[in-house]
Protein backbone atom coordinates (compact mmCIF):
# COMPACT_ATOMS: atom_id res chain seq x y z
CA UNK A 1 0.00 0.00 0.00
CA UNK A 2 2.76 2.33 0.58
CA UNK A 3 4.88 1.64 -2.23
CA UNK A 4 1.77 2.52 -4.76
CA UNK A 5 0.65 5.25 -2.32
CA UNK A 6 4.69 6.96 -3.27
CA UNK A 7 4.31 5.93 -6.67
CA UNK A 8 1.40 7.79 -6.95
CA UNK A 9 2.27 10.77 -4.94
CA UNK A 10 5.57 10.96 -5.82
CA UNK A 11 7.47 11.66 -9.43
CA UNK A 12 8.77 8.45 -11.35
CA UNK A 13 12.60 9.73 -10.75
CA UNK A 14 11.35 10.38 -6.46
CA UNK A 15 9.61 7.39 -6.27
CA UNK A 16 12.90 5.05 -7.23
CA UNK A 17 14.66 7.30 -5.16
CA UNK A 18 14.93 6.43 -1.07
CA UNK A 19 12.81 8.92 -0.24
CA UNK A 20 9.99 8.00 1.89
CA UNK A 21 10.81 4.54 1.34
CA UNK A 22 9.21 3.57 4.69
CA UNK A 23 6.52 5.64 6.65
CA UNK A 24 8.65 6.00 9.19
CA UNK A 25 10.39 8.75 6.92
CA UNK A 26 7.96 11.00 7.41
CA UNK A 27 7.95 11.38 11.30
CA UNK A 28 11.87 11.29 11.25
CA UNK A 29 11.52 14.55 8.27
CA UNK A 30 9.12 15.90 11.01
CA UNK A 31 11.28 15.77 13.77
CA UNK A 32 14.47 17.10 11.57
CA UNK A 33 11.86 20.32 10.44
CA UNK A 34 10.89 21.08 13.75
CA UNK A 35 14.68 20.91 15.03
CA UNK A 36 15.91 22.89 11.98
CA UNK A 37 12.63 25.35 12.92
CA UNK A 38 14.74 26.10 16.12
CA UNK A 39 11.68 24.68 18.16
CA UNK A 40 12.99 23.73 21.61
CA UNK A 41 14.58 20.15 21.63
CA UNK A 42 12.71 19.48 24.62
CA UNK A 43 9.51 19.93 23.14
CA UNK A 44 10.64 18.03 20.00
CA UNK A 45 11.28 15.47 22.47
CA UNK A 46 8.14 15.64 23.94
CA UNK A 47 5.91 15.84 20.75
CA UNK A 48 7.77 13.16 18.97
CA UNK A 49 7.33 10.57 22.38
CA UNK A 50 11.32 10.40 22.66
CA UNK A 51 13.50 10.95 26.18
CA UNK A 52 16.14 13.92 25.25
CA UNK A 53 18.69 11.17 25.44
CA UNK A 54 16.65 9.65 22.69
CA UNK A 55 16.94 12.80 20.76
CA UNK A 56 20.18 13.60 20.83
CA UNK A 57 21.24 9.86 20.13
CA UNK A 58 19.36 9.59 16.67
CA UNK A 59 19.38 13.70 15.54
CA UNK A 60 22.78 14.59 17.00
CA UNK A 61 23.81 15.78 13.59
CA UNK A 62 20.97 17.99 13.18
CA UNK A 63 21.46 19.58 16.60
CA UNK A 64 24.81 20.21 16.57
CA UNK A 65 26.31 22.86 14.45
CA UNK A 66 23.78 25.61 15.23
CA UNK A 67 25.83 28.25 16.73
CA UNK A 68 24.87 30.83 14.07
CA UNK A 69 21.65 30.30 15.11
CA UNK A 70 21.84 30.03 18.62
CA UNK A 71 23.99 33.30 18.18
CA UNK A 72 21.28 35.13 16.65
CA UNK A 73 19.12 34.09 18.94
CA UNK A 74 20.70 35.32 21.65
CA UNK A 75 21.47 38.60 19.99
CA UNK A 76 17.89 38.82 19.42
CA UNK A 77 17.00 38.51 22.98
CA UNK A 78 19.16 41.16 23.60
CA UNK A 79 18.42 43.43 21.17
CA UNK A 80 21.59 44.32 19.70
CA UNK A 81 23.13 43.44 16.20
CA UNK A 82 25.86 40.49 15.75
CA UNK A 83 28.07 43.19 14.64
CA UNK A 84 27.75 45.19 17.85
CA UNK A 85 28.10 41.86 19.95
CA UNK A 86 31.34 40.59 17.77
CA UNK A 87 34.37 42.06 18.88
CA UNK A 88 37.30 43.45 15.82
Amino acid sequence: MWQKAREKALSAEDAASPLAEVPYSLRHAGVSLWIKAGVDPVEVARRAGHSIAVLWKFYAKILRGQEHRANQLTYDALGVSEEAATPE
